[in-house]
This record gives C-alpha cells, sequence and structure tokens, in this order.
C-alpha cells in the first residue's frame, strides 16, 4: 500500500512538470489538525492528526521577473489521517481513518497592482480515498451501541471542500490554517449525514519557486 502511494506522488509531480513545462512551482505540505465525523458515536471528543504531500502550481495570470502573479491554480496530493474519539460510560473508543486526498485550488493573493502582499487565500474541491480503517472499542460498547452507531460498513471514495488563509513567511516557506469538510458520507448504512471533518495548521515548503 505504501509503494501504491510513494507511486502516486511520483506520477502526481512528474504528470503535472511534462504538462506545464516551466511556468510551475512544486514543493511539500504538511499539517497537523484535528478532525472528527458528524452525527456518530456519542460525545465525540474528535481526533488530533496530520498530513504529509505534494503539491503544484501555476500562474492564472501574467507573471513577471517579480513574481507578480496573483492567482494560482493548485493541485494537492497527501496522506493524512482522520477518525476521532469517542467517550461513552467512561470508556474511551478510538477510531482510525487513514486516506489519500487529492485537492485542486484557487490561490488568491491579496495585492495592489503588481505589488503582491505576503497574505493570500484558496479553496477548492477535494476528493479522499480511505486506505485503511481500524477501531479500538470495547466489546460492551459494541453491544450497547453498534445498533445506533451503523458504522460497521464505511464508503471507501469521500469528497468535499477545502478553504484556508495563509502567510508567506520566505521565499521557501508558508505557514496556513486549513479547514476541510466533507458533503460524502462516511458510514453507509447509517442514515444520518456522517461526515468528515477537520481544522489543521500548518506549513508549505518549495522545493523550486521560479
Amino acid at each position: 500500500m505504501y509503494i501504491k502511494i510513494k507511486l502516486l506522488f511520483v506520477i502526481f509531480i512528474m504528470g503535472t512538470c511534462m504538462l506545464f513545462g516551466q511556468s510551475f512551482k512544486y514543493g511539500v505540505t504538511g499539517n497537523f489538525h484535528k478532525g472528527s465525523i458528524v452525527n456518530v458515536h456519542d460525545y465525540s471528543k474528535g481526533k488530533y492528526g496530520g498530513s504529509l504531500g505534494a503539491f503544484v502550481q501555476w500562474p492564472l495570470v501574467e507573471n513577471d521577473i517579480f513574481n507578480s502573479a496573483y492567482l494560482y491554480l493548485e493541485p494537492q496530493l497527501e496522506f493524512n489521517t482522520q477518525g476521532e474519539i469517542a467517550k461513552a460510560e467512561g470508556q474511551v473508543q478510538k477510531y482510525n481513518n487513514n486516506y489519500v486526498s487529492m485537492a485542486v485550488y484557487l490561490r488568491y493573493f491579496f495585492h495592489q497592482g503588481n505589488v503582491k502582499r505576503d497574505l493570500f487565500l484558496f479553496a477548492g474541491p477535494r476528493i479522499e480515498y480511505l486506505v485503511s480503517n481500524t477501531k479500538d472499542t470495547s466489546p460492551a460498547y459494541e453491544a450497547a451501541y453498534s445498533k445506533y452507531n451503523l458504522d460497521s460498513s464505511t464508503n471507501n471514495f469521500g469528497y468535499g471542500i477545502s478553504f484556508g488563509i495563509g502567510l508567506v513567511i520566505s521565499r521557501q516557506w508558508e505557514s496556513f490554517i486549513r479547514y476541510d469538510r466533507g458533503l460524502s458520507k462516511v458510514f453507509k448504512d447509517n442514515p444520518a449525514n456522517t461526515y468528515n471533518r477537520l481544522l489543521g495548521i500548518g506549513v508549505n515548503y518549495y522545493i523550486t519557486n521560479n
């Protein structure tokens, strides 16, 4: 499975570079987040996790030698850990879902004329594929709550939206805050709208920043 994930990253970078020639930037991204699955598992406290991935950017407006382009298209591929921790009757139940996801962002820099500011916004659609899921729950909890949770069958594919705000720290480093909100159901058999959500803080590092 991890070999397949690495292969996806290589194909992602090589394919984009071949398609868009020299007019691109690329790098790696990572974040630390807290997420949960909504409308299931009693009193959910959320679960801390992380993401690691790669991104490519190219300008959608004219870019000069001063790097003045303020609008970019940014595909991003990442591996991320999600799930949640629920508490019921004094016990802690853990749900761990790991995804490979891809988002396609529009990135907008605040600017005045050709002077680009360090503050930017980004937003776009996001898809995810479940590569593994485990849970650590007690038999007593499953016996009492499985008929309410209806979480035995998980959808492998999901989609949603992702958006955030970021700040340029240096030529190669950026920081950002990001929120992901699922628009598809996590559990097939549960009639409620059981979707993923997470709020994270992270950094981007540019390997090349033309």
